[in-house]
């Protein structure tokens, strides 16, 4: 089956239905896993498993250019996060000039999309506003949706320009 579809910042996969879908390449930048509190699982405890296809760094993917229908970006959204803390294991951590690297990522996006391919950005506006992050990118979106318990979530529809 031909993958035509990209997770560059897959993490452990949280939202997707079929973890190893055969259509989707699973990019992360890291491969770790973790013993998690959880005190919703019955033991108490959750394994937090990272294991992407391919590791690269969503700023320099390794494939070529109009390659991917669909592309997924779900980048780290939190800063303020201690290097052990439960968050930055489960949803990695903005680094550095992450301003630039979030610009580059979107760069990265819509260069291996196809023509009219589709680029769905999930933020969690926890830190910073979606709207200050949306112009990181000169692409304007298609349309947004709100989720989550306080509605900070935002899934954000994009497709490549002519």
């Amino acid at each position: 089956m031909k993958k035509t579809i990209l997770d560059i910042c897959c993490g452990s996969k949280m939202f997707w239905f079929e973890k190893n879908n055969p259509r989707v390449v699973f990019c992360d930048r890291r491969a770790e896993q973790h013993t998690l509190n959880d005190r919703t699982a019955k033991s108490g405890q959750r394994d937090l498993v990272i294991k992407p296809d391919i590791i690269s760094d969503f700023r320099n993917l390794p494939f070529s250019s109009n390659f991917f229908s669909l592309v997924v970006f779900d980048p780290p959204h939190y800063e303020s996060v201690g290097n052990n803390s439960w968050l930055r294991k489960k949803y990695g951590r903005l680094e550095g000039e992450w301003q630039h690297m979030l610009r580059d990522g979107f760069l990265e996006c819509f260069r291996v999309l196809k023509k009219d391919g589709t680029l769905i950005f999930k933020w969690a506006a926890v830190e910073f506003p979606l709207l200050d992050i949306l112009k990181l990118t000169s692409v304007p979106p298609l349309f947004g949706h709100k989720s989550g318990k306080h509605n900070l979530t935002h899934w954000v529809a994009f497709t490549k320009p002519e």
